[in-house]
């Protein structure tokens, strides 16, 4: 299976951008996408019925904002919309699909906002979102998750870790979460076939800094232990325009 992971930095500006021809080119079994910033109601015929997939939707109640989408060739045993929170689940982050041989998590982490004034509701989201996780690996299930969780874990995950150490993203306690996902046992995928910096997922607009490589890797593919041998490859897809983010993906026997 190809699962592939998408920040599209809203969907309907990613349609007008060629989204639908790449993902007609890609044809992933599952594609997952962030930041939709729209409700079912605004989005066109094309995106909703996409040929040999069924898609899922999670908008938040503010009208443009965030979202979360997942596209599947399979259907899933049962899904969930959120984590059971309102006030994480107002903002429609989460999707959760219940496959035979696995449970996948679609999330579009927060940020910590402006002046990091965020920090604390995304530090309680994340801990939110482990205990869900944890419940569903401690009853045996197989664990995927996939999404933007707008941290950079080292300082080879970002182009310049020194003058970003006091900048949400790459705070001390945004990292040790991240630390502390991994020794819990989940596996971060890119880490497992890459140790090499210099590869990013997400480059700022405003500074043209895509085009020298002056960016971060905050877009991931974890997968429970139990998965791990079952991993054929995982990837960045750096050059796929449309969004100040870019695809990233697994390769996975299942």
């Amino acid at each position: 299976m190809r699962l592939i992971s998408w920040n599209v930095n809203g969907i309907r500006s990613a349609e007008k951008k060629g989204f639908l021809a790449w993902f007609a080119n890609e044809a992933p079994d599952i594609l997952c996408l962030q930041e939709t910033k729209a409700e079912k109601s605004q989005l066109s015929s094309a995106l909703l019925e996409v040929p040999g997939y069924t898609s899922f939707w999670c908008s938040a109640q503010k009208k443009g904002y965030s979202g979360v989408a997942v596209y599947s060739r399979t259907a899933p045993l049962a899904v969930e919309y959120g984590l059971g929170q309102e006030e994480f689940d107002s903002e429609g982050r989460t999707l959760i699909l219940i496959f035979k041989d696995f449970v996948l998590y679609n999330i579009y982490f927060p940020n910590g906002g402006a002046g990091n004034k965020r920090v604390p509701f995304k530090l309680g989201f994340y801990e939110s979102f482990l205990r869900s996780a944890e419940k569903f690996r401690q009853s045996g299930r197989a664990i995927i998750v996939c999404g933007d969780v707008n941290t950079a874990h080292t300082e080879i995950d970002l182009a310049r870790p020194k003058e970003n150490q006091k900048n949400t993203g790459f705070l001390p306690e945004e990292r040790a979460w991240v630390t502390r996902f991994i020794t819990t046992g989940y596996v971060d995928t890119f880490r497992h076939f890459c140790p090499e910096g210099g590869h990013y997922s997400w480059w700022d607009y405003k500074t043209a800094a895509r085009e020298r490589n002056i960016g971060w890797r905050i877009d991931y593919f974890f997968v429970s232990p139990d998965l791990v041998a079952k991993l054929k490859q995982a990837f960045i897809l750096k050059d796929v325009p449309g969004s100040d983010h870019c695809p990233v993906g697994i390769d996975i026997k299942i």
